[in-house]
């Protein structure tokens, strides 16, 4: 577990909201992970004996999600693939399509987000999940408020731009953009929720096992309340295929013989077009 509390926070909130993905319930999924860095989600999955696949252009984080692996039992190494890569080369890189493709921290540092969503829309199932987390641009100024940065705060209500803790340009997404920049390749956002509410501005050690496990209780909790998921530091949002929302929120569900199969044909056919 990472030692910073907010980065404890982030990793185990979207965990937790992960394991409730229909595609995570029951049998082993195929998950890609894009922009995976050192791991920890693609870990949690391959312990939870799924397979996953991660892409990452960083070789120092592929190397420290390596060494990880190491200290991995061999049955959980042996349901990791790393690739060296763009993510938005993820079609030529990778094969078939995946049940969960997590991309999660990279659209904020991205100039242009369509290449890269264009990409995570060849390689995801035509029933699978696609999870993406943003900076939230419906409350840029909540961190610098927070920390009590007046004059930041007061100039981050208008601009979705910003600089991290690293120094980074980065742009925060709103609900309603991410939305608009999917409808067109065919995707539904089906949740969202909040990550960091209570502590995007604490920079600390994580408290010891009892107060971490109270804390991170009332983050869950917030991250699927309104309005406090509004003013999270981050936004967790889980799109899927229109067609086969639709059918998932009909009586009975989406039974496997009722799969659009055209869809998922025409899906590999893009994939292999694109290889």
């Amino acid at each position: 577990m990472l030692g910073r509390l907010r980065d404890v926070v982030r990793q185990e909130v979207l965990r937790s909201q992960l394991a409730g993905l229909p595609q995570l319930i029951g049998p082993p999924a195929q998950v890609l992970d894009v922009g995976c860095g050192q791991g920890t989600q693609a870990l949690h999955l391959a312990r939870a004996g799924h397979e996953v696949t991660g892409i990452d252009s960083s070789s120092e984080l592929l190397a420290a999600f390596e060494a990880a692996l190491a200290g991995e039992q061999g049955d959980v190494a042996a349901r990791v693939r790393l690739i060296h890569g763009a993510g938005e080369n993820a079609p030529a890189l990778v094969r078939g399509a995946f049940d969960v493709v997590l991309c999660h921290g990279v659209l904020m540092y991205l100039p242009d987000i369509s290449p890269m969503l264009g990409a995570l829309d060849v390689v995801t199932a035509a029933d699978g999940a696609l999870s993406l987390l943003v900076r939230n641009g419906l409350a840029t100024s909540m961190r610098d408020g927070l920390r009590g940065d007046w004059p930041a705060a007061l100039a981050a209500f208008d601009s979705k731009d910003y600089v991290n803790r690293l120094g980074l340009q980065a742009r925060a997404h709103t609900p309603a953009e991410m939305d608009a920049a999917l409808a067109p390749l065919g995707w539904q956002r089906q949740e969202w929720y909040g990550v960091r509410v209570f502590t995007d501005h604490l920079d600390e050690p994580a408290p010891g096992p009892a107060e971490l496990a109270g804390l991170l209780a009332a983050e869950r909790e917030a991250g699927h309340r309104d309005p406090y998921r509004s003013v999270a530091a981050l936004l967790h949002l889980v799109y899927r295929q229109a067609s086969t929302a639709a059918l998932a929120r009909a009586p009975g569900g989406l039974a496997g013989a009722e799969r659009p199969a055209g869809l998922i044909g025409q899906r590999h056919g893009d994939q292999a077009r694109l290889q």
